[in-house]
């Protein structure tokens, strides 16, 4: 007894402490999207896209070189040259092919950028629900423990009154021991996916204490059809990977405009000095030089390159497509997922649970008063742990359906669960 009254004693302090960290679902949301370290390093992919685009802007480098030479001028006299020369490779539309690529990535990674945001918006909100529905559940199991707690100390008066003999005792301090632990296992359950959110928002040592909110009934009503063209028009995932496509098609072209060959255009100065050789005399003059310079691409006739490119570029298309009916399939999927447990969810009301707390009541004050066996007594409190365990779990199974069928159709998430 001592043991009991010193466990109660420790889930009150901890339940008391509870006020410290609570978490409402918008605050919790608002964390997730500020503080998430997998969102952080995904906005990173798309600030590196970026600079590859800024990357591709970027035009060839001009070279100066210069010269000196001496014709033997310390000896015969011949003079000595100094000379400049600047030249430059000019590339006929590869940097603007090169932009075009860089410009679809960029789009694509936007597009993954925002996919995975709504991505991980929906596994934040499922495992806050899955935390509504962790408290929900070791409230059931607070309530059967003091319910049996209660009944134990009941049975305890009435057999020292000599009303029921030591056995009953003996059973109902059982049925309250066994209650406290499945108390405590869900109390556990609830702490452990309270730290889930605290991971969610970047700091598994937050120390989130409590969830703020209600499991809400859905019940709302979708077309299928409405569902599968928003999904075609609104999932990032699919745009990213039709942007993918693109950048497969531009890369084709950059392919075949880098095999084109570079034009070298250079233009030089030479500064002669005057020749004192007797035999040979020449006053000092500038000359001046141009050039072009055209490489004959020879390795061209190999158009392994361009025919990899043109593959990649069919295969890109070919994923887009296997995405489109893959995001079909799933639109579908969920929404049967989803009209199913909302099906589920009638089964289940406030009726039935009144209808059961009622009879598990009449139970306790029959067996108080002689008329009904402690095993009645127990039965109606397991079915009514059951009933309100499953009405839960109902709830939070079609909270979860509608999120996944939100998910599926590249809906937004509200700012309610």
């Amino acid at each position: 007894m001592k043991k009991t009254i010193f466990i109660l004693a420790a889930l009150l302090l901890a339940s008391n402490g509870m006020k410290a960290q609570q978490q409402t679902y918008q605050q919790y949301m608002q964390q997730v999207l500020q503080h998430n370290l997998s969102y952080k390093a995904a906005q990173l992919e798309l600030q590196a896209a970026q600079e590859d685009l800024v990357a591709a802007r970027k035009f060839s480098d001009p070279v100066l070189s210069a010269g000196y030479s001496n014709n033997s001028d310390w000896d015969i006299l011949m003079g000595q040259s100094m000379s400049v020369e600047l030249s430059k490779s000019f590339s006929l539309g590869k940097r603007a092919t090169r932009k075009q690529v860089a410009q679809h990535t960029l789009e694509a990674s936007q597009a993954t950028l925002n996919d995975f945001t709504l991505a991980l918006q929906t596994e934040a909100a499922q495992a806050f629900a899955d935390a509504l529905l962790a408290r929900e559940l070791a409230a059931v199991g607070h309530e059967a423990w003091e319910n049996m707690q209660s009944l134990y100390v009941s049975d305890s008066l009435r057999a020292a009154n000599g009303d029921i003999s030591p056995l009953d005792v003996l059973q109902s301090r059982l049925e309250a021991t066994m209650a406290l632990q499945d108390y405590r296992t869900l109390t556990t359950d609830y702490r452990n996916s309270l730290l889930t959110l605290d991971r969610f928002m970047g700091n598994p040592t937050q120390g989130t204490t409590e969830v703020v909110g209600e499991l809400l009934q859905h019940n709302e009503q979708y077309s299928l059809q409405t569902l599968l063209d928003s999904a075609i028009v609104w999932r990032q995932d699919l745009s990213a990977a039709h942007r993918m496509a693109q950048a497969a098609q531009s890369e084709v072209v950059s392919v075949r405009r880098e095999r084109m060959p570079d034009l070298d255009l250079s233009l030089g100065a030479e500064y002669n000095t005057r020749v004192r050789n007797e035999e040979a005399p020449a006053p000092e003059f500038i000359g001046y030089s141009a050039g072009l310079s055209i490489p004959l691409p020879v390795s061209n006739l190999n158009r392994g390159e361009v025919r990899a490119s043109q593959v990649r570029a069919q295969q890109a298309e070919i994923e887009a497509e296997n995405m489109r009916a893959q995001i079909q399939m799933e639109v579908m999927q969920a929404y049967n997922n989803y009209e199913n447990a909302r099906q589920q969810m009638t089964d289940y009301n406030q009726f039935l649970m009144g209808n059961a707390r009622q009879m598990l009541d009449g139970k306790i004050y029959a067996y108080q008063h002689g008329e009904t066996s402690l095993l009645e007594v127990i039965n109606a409190q397991h079915t009514y742990n059951e009933l309100r365990q499953s009405y839960y779990t109902c709830i939070h199974a079609t909270t979860s359906a509608w999120l996944a069928l939100l998910r599926a159709a590249g809906h937004p998430l509200p700012s309610h669960l």
